[in-house]
């Protein structure tokens, strides 16, 4: 499988989906996974896979990126029953080819993206629709998403994705918000900044909020992407807004855990783990209608209109008012524990499986 995604700046939902998958398959007797990765020095593979057993191919990304796209070489999969591609990164492959689809986010807004990476989605996606004798996808969203593309569609197997359920005490919440200076309740966000999080539209419908009288702040997780939304975050509300950054994984889970609420007012998504993350947690989810995340939330989030702020901050004080902040912290938590990375595990090796011709043990 591969995994060059880990060594990423910003591995994201990708990432965690990879670390996930090899935690699982690791505690698996029947199964035995190979990651393949560009060339990494043993100090960076000790950090990023530590534990994985990896063929590293003797290439630097961007040359291995580029001799799979146009050359369709190295081909992968020696020894090996099938190859998983976990992400757009997809190799050649002397065997039966698997490849998951997290989103086809850059068809429906290329603008979102730059025009070299818009460049390399579509040609993965060539590649998938040629060579892949199966395709994994989050969710029924991006099914759809994939038959409109041209994907055939008895190739196509829904995976939702698990959520670990967390390790944070009430004391990591409060640590949490004595470290970064919170003195307030606060509404969380988690991701990557960039154009299709919304994030104008969150901070927007923020200042409604507090308009209106609540004393908050507002809690923006996670490294900066690419577009124009650092100029959105300043403003007359600004020192109610808190840019973090990236966080260690335990900090992350003291943050969604001690949110008064999780807003996720998101475009487009392939599935949206950071609204699974924070039900984990008990946190109540403000998040978008209509997309895959309202699918993710399963009927316990609140639904927004994320073009509309006003329609947002709506849902902002739906959120936080005590009774219906009380209600959807049960909701929020009953739908995490539905949410597994062992069954997510155990569905992508029948797929595998499957596609490799091998009998399930």
């Amino acid at each position: 499988m591969t995994v060059e995604q880990l060594w990423q700046p910003v591995p994201g939902g990708s990432g965690t989906y990879i670390r996930e998958l090899l935690a699982e398959y690791a505690r698996m007797p029947d199964v035995s996974a190979t990651g393949i990765s560009a060339w990494h020095d043993a100090a960076a593979v000790a950090e990023a896979a530590p534990g994985v057993a990896l063929r590293r191919l003797p290439l630097p990304r961007p040359a291995l990126y580029a001799a799979w796209e146009r050359a369709r070489r190295p081909r992968a999969g020696r020894s090996a029953d099938v190859v998983h591609a976990t992400t757009w990164a997809v190799p050649g492959s002397r065997v039966p080819l698997v490849v998951t689809v997290h989103d086809l986010a850059f068809l429906h807004d290329p603008d979102h993206f730059t025009a070299r990476g818009v460049r390399f989605f579509r040609r993965a996606l060539e590649i998938t629709r040629a060579e892949a004798a199966a395709v994994i996808v989050p969710s029924q969203a991006t099914r759809a998403d994939c038959i409109a593309a041209g994907i055939v569609e008895d190739r196509l197997h829904v995976v939702p994705h698990g959520v670990r359920p967390p390790a944070t005490t009430p004391a990591d919440a409060v640590t949490f918000a004595e470290r970064h200076g919170l003195r307030r309740p606060y509404v969380l966000w988690a991701g990557t900044r960039e154009p299709r999080k919304n994030l104008p539209t969150l901070v927007s419908a923020f200042a409604r909020v507090l308009a209106e009288g609540a004393d908050l702040d507002l809690v923006l997780v996670g490294p900066q992407g690419w577009g124009p939304e650092q100029a959105a975050l300043s403003g007359p509300d600004a020192e109610r807004v808190h840019l973090l950054g990236h966080l260690p994984t335990a900090e992350l889970a003291a943050a969604y855990a001690g949110a008064l609420a999780f807003c996720y007012p998101s475009l487009r998504e392939g599935y949206g783990l950071p609204v699974t993350e924070a039900m984990s947690h008990g946190t109540p989810v403000v998040t978008s209608r209509g997309t895959s995340t309202e699918e993710v939330a399963g009927g316990a989030a609140v639904l927004v209109d994320p073009r509309d702020d006003a329609d947002v901050a709506r849902g902002l004080r739906e959120a936080i008012e005590p009774a219906a902040n009380a209600r959807l912290r049960q909701l929020s938590s009953a739908r995490a524990a539905e949410l597994d990375w062992s069954v997510t595990a155990r569905a992508t090796t029948t797929v595998l499986r499957r596609a490799a011709g091998v009998a399930e043990r």
